[in-house]
């Protein structure tokens, strides 16, 4: 596929079976959707071809959530199979005839014969089953989808891509603004699946859990590897380093050959050996790795000081916000070595109290009391006020927070985050929402604080970077209170679970992320 002279990758030679499920994984830009749409036969290929078995239905995630807005959510997800929704309003309209004819008797006989062999009299029950497993009241399906908030369509528009049992079915990040119960409920619908499906997501547990095989993005090719997610990234990891390992034993062989022969090219009795060796050298060449469109940034936080006995105190703090009581009578004490993940779809509650705790916002009522020792550095979940009215390039936006303000410090800081060359000069208000979390990781980096408060810090990421913020956190040595979707960060980063309910009461247990689940 080529784009303006760029080619994105080619020479693409695989083969998708039944009863398996392909994990799509690349850098930001690689081509994971335009191979999906490829596939689909939404986009031609520049060369090449896509075959699909003859009476084979495929399946596809919508990407527009106010494409079916005049429809009903029934109307909605039945459409994912367009054949069947097509004989329903062709029977449909000749039924609705005022001059009912022979032929149209006909016809309608034929239709209603093609409508059972489609299970169609089955297809309120298939449609509620789907709407219910991902989280919506079968009250919905009557309703318009214009009257749907945005997280409750996008359930909708995946229960389309998954309607009647298509052959093949692609997803692009169909885990986005789901909730856990939501996403259990897919993980297990796509491993009991008989079909075959491709998806392309960030969720690195979602796609360890159902995933048999990856199919991976990179260095202008497509290659397909068996197994999970997991076992990839230890893969290539592994591979990577055998490779470099070779080209080091190679660079040390020539320069060992190089500077025999210069030794000994004019001592006559080594002469021989020195030509021998001259040959040998001629045919041993280091072959460059190729170069992956993997960017992987340098997160790591390190503490100015120790964090004393005392973290933060919060005691009995309530807020409500546009009539809505958020929080109630929060209360808890953040003890030594705590990684407190706030989890739950209370997304509001989590930002509400992250923004007292950091002193953002006032509390109706309660208090909190930060430690004498402690200095806190705060995520917020909303960016835009570091950004939008902020006429620095980054260079000048990163020195607001440091003493060090050498160019030559500014540019090493900023090419740890992926920040290079012209990149450094460029205005901070034209930034891309990844681009503008990773200054604020790396404003955070600055500070040498020894407790970290993030709202959802991996949100706008790619796969690396997310892996790369994840690390960091987990080899963090201070505190850390985070609020998170990402299955895999809360659970190799928490040691102690909070979630916030919607009526503003606190549900508060040690543990991993997995162990919560299971106790909730």
């Amino acid at each position: 596929m080529n784009f303006s002279g760029y080619t994105l990758f080619k020479d693409v030679d695989l083969k998708f079976t039944q009863g398996n499920c392909y994990g799509i994984i690349g850098a930001n830009g690689a081509g994971k959707s335009t191979f999906l749409r490829i596939l689909s036969g939404d986009l031609e290929p520049t060369s090449g071809s896509v075959s699909i078995k003859a009476n084979t239905r495929m399946s596809v995630l919508k990407q527009d959530h106010f494409a079916f807005d005049e429809f009903t959510v029934l109307d909605t997800v039945i459409q994912g199979n367009s054949k069947l929704y097509a004989v329903m309003q062709e029977k449909d309209a000749i039924y609705a005839k005022e001059d009912f004819t022979d032929e149209d008797g006909i016809r309608a006989s034929e239709l209603e014969a093609e409508f059972a062999e489609m299970n169609g009299w089955e297809i309120e029950s298939d449609v509620s089953k789907l709407i219910q497993g991902l989280g919506l009241p079968e009250s919905v399906l009557y309703e318009m989808m214009s009257s749907l908030t945005a997280k409750q369509k996008v359930k909708v528009l995946l229960a389309q891509a998954l309607f009647g049992n298509p052959e093949i079915i692609l997803l692009d990040e169909p885990t986005n603004h789901l909730d856990i119960a939501a996403i259990n409920w897919l993980e297990d619908f796509i491993m009991d699946y008989p079909g075959t499906v491709l998806v392309v997501s960030h969720d690195r547990h979602f796609l360890n859990t159902v995933c048999t095989n990856i199919v991976d993005i990179d260095y202008g090719k497509i290659k397909m590897y068996v197994g999970n997610y997991e076992f990839w990234y230890q893969s290539s990891q592994l591979i990577q380093q055998l490779m470099n390992q070779q080209k080091k034993k190679n660079e040390d062989k020539i320069a060992e050959l190089q500077a025999f022969i210069s030794r000994f090219s004019s001592n006559k009795s080594k002469a021989k050996q020195a030509t021998a060796r001259r040959k040998l050298l001629d045919n041993l060449t280091v072959e460059e790795l190729p170069v992956s469109s993997r960017r992987y940034p340098f997160v790591g936080f390190k503490m100015d000081r120790m964090p004393g006995k005392e973290i933060l105190q919060v005691e009995n703090i309530s807020k409500t916000v546009d009539g809505v009581k958020i929080l109630d009578n929060i209360s808890f004490r953040v003890n030594a070595d705590d990684k407190i993940a706030f989890v739950g779809e209370n997304e509001i509650a989590n930002t509400t109290l992250f923004k007292i705790i950091a002193g953002e916002l006032e509390p109706d009522s309660g208090s909190y009391k930060w430690g004498t020792t402690i200095t806190m550095s705060y995520f917020p979940l909303d960016n835009s006020a570091y950004f939008n009215d902020c006429d620095y390039n980054l260079v000048q936006w990163l020195g607001q927070y440091t003493t060090e303000t050498t160019e030559t410090f500014m540019r090493g800081f900023l090419g740890k985050m992926l920040f290079s060359g012209e990149d450094v000069y460029k205005p901070v208000k034209v930034l891309s929402g990844g681009e503008k979390v990773r200054c604020m990781l790396s404003r955070m980096m600055l500070y040498g604080s020894n407790v970290l408060v993030l709202d959802q810090p991996t949100n706008h990421l790619d796969l690396e970077s997310i892996s790369a913020v994840n690390d960091g956190i987990k080899d963090f040595k201070g505190n850390v209170i985070f609020a998170s979707h990402d299955h895999e960060f809360i659970q190799t980063v928490a040691n102690r679970i909070m979630e916030i309910g919607f009526d503003g009461k606190l549900t508060d247990r040690l543990g991993t992320y997995d162990e919560y689940i299971n106790y909730v």
